[in-house]
């Protein structure tokens, strides 16, 4: 009984750190922080420089993550460093976002820079959370406590989303953006504190532990072990192609569904409501979601969302009033969570235990650079047919194409292939 409960403490710890996590997605990267940069930081810029700045930053900050995670990912393997570095880049993405508290009209390259900085320790702490959950996971329920780690950073990044926005209501000048971004720093590393605590780091299981420079040796070799007999995860890398492009479509939405909608006429209040509707409706359905895969499996859950995806994609074509959005976003929050979170523990279970940091490096990669093809097709048909009605729509492809590709995974052949046979899912 004390050990169940000792493991419960831990999954509460490691579903606690995505509710302080999220906030950086919620207030900094979704709602709060390119406002304030447009219109405070980079005042007195040429008009269209702040957006492309902005996406330049963005784009620099995701090719030097993507260039780190599976270094980064495999020395963490070897040495037994996951929490250690997830402590490391929690603190570079919070202090980061804390210091533009500082940041006021006309300090464009400074904002720039911390978003910088917080972008990326916010990529790479995610590869070794993500990671620690096939080894905190009891068995049978890693389905279970993805999807509750979903719902539980719903719940928190809506809540403190919520506060900010009333603060910048409420509050005069830019203060409330101000204040806002130092309460996601201070958030952020609050809810770290009980994974630093209570989630032991995971027993190192490639020959033994390992200090200084043989680390890095290892490290290197380790992930070059793996890009050379990476065909014999066979199964795994059908899962990441259809990961690719359904999670294309699913970022496409999160990426472009306020632009369209404003395209649309829809207000700025509106736009944000929805959003905050759209983070708690998802958290109760990411726990949904855990439990519909317990009945019908990963790959069915995941193709139902889907299938729901494309349903939203359909619809969001006719989009013309406010109300038609609100519609839209609470369609997403109903399948955002549960779609993302059994993905992250399919995966899981299909990556070799001594070696979650690199293989979920690989995922973080997957994932980042599955939000390419979708904008630049919705930018393309928009451009070409005059609206971004078809760019909307078009998404259906990344749909069913994934799910044409997750129709040929063989969950229980992957965990074979990963030599996982006593996994924390049931088979």
């Amino acid at each position: 009984m004390r050990a169940d409960s000792g493991k419960e403490k831990q999954v509460k710890a490691w579903c606690l750190y995505d509710v302080g996590n999220s906030a950086f997605a919620t207030t900094i990267m979704a709602a709060l922080l390119p406002v304030y940069f447009s219109e405070v930081a980079a005042v007195g810029l040429a008009p269209n420089t702040p957006a492309a700045l902005w996406g330049y930053t963005s784009s620099l900050s995701l090719l030097i993550g993507a260039s780190l995670a599976p270094v980064l990912g495999s020395i963490a393997d070897v040495g037994g460093l996951k929490k250690r570095f997830l402590l490391i880049f929690t603190l570079l993405g919070a202090v980061s976002t804390g210091f533009l508290f500082t940041v006021g009209y006309g300090d464009w390259m400074r904002a720039l820079a911390l978003y910088a900085m917080g972008s990326l320790g916010f990529s790479l702490s995610m590869i070794f959370y993500d990671s620690l959950l096939p080894h905190i996971a009891p068995p049978g329920r890693i389905d279970e406590i993805s999807s509750r780690g979903y719902a539980w950073g719903y719940l928190g990044g809506g809540a403190l989303l919520a506060a900010n926005m009333a603060a910048v209501v409420l509050l005069p000048g830019g203060l409330g953006a101000r204040l806002s971004f130092l309460s996601v720093g201070l958030w952020w590393i609050t809810f770290t504190i009980p994974l630093m605590v209570l989630v032991p780091e995971p027993v190192v299981e490639v020959n033994g532990a390992v200090e200084g420079v043989n680390v890095l040796t290892r490290g290197f070799g380790q992930l070059a072990e793996t890009l050379r007999n990476i065909r014999r995860y066979r199964e795994l890398l059908v899962f990441l192609g259809a990961f690719w492009l359904y999670n294309d479509g699913v970022g496409t939405i999160m990426k472009m569904a306020a632009i369209y909608g404003a395209e649309k006429g829809i207000g700025m209040l509106h736009l944000v409501g929805a959003l905050l509707a759209t983070q708690f409706v998802g958290a109760p359905f990411s726990i949904l979601f855990g439990k519909l895969s317990i009945r019908v499996g990963g790959k069915a859950a995941i193709t139902i969302g889907l299938v729901w995806y494309g349903f939203i994609s359909f619809g969001a074509f006719f989009l013309e009033r406010a109300w038609h959005f609100w519609v839209l976003a609470i369609a997403v929050g109903m399948v955002q969570g549960g779609v993302q979170a059994i993905s992250r523990s399919t995966y899981g279970v299909m990556v070799p235990r001594a070696r979650t940091g690199e293989f979920f490096a690989l995922y973080d990669i997957f994932s980042k650079f599955s939000g390419v093809a979708g904008p630049a097709l919705f930018a393309v048909l928009t451009q070409l047919t005059g609206s971004t009605r078809m760019g909307i729509v078009s998404l259906i492809l990344f749909f069913a194409g994934g799910i044409f590709l997750l129709r040929k995974v063989d969950v229980d052949k992957g965990i074979r292939e990963a030599g996982n046979d006593r996994v924390t899912r049931d088979s």
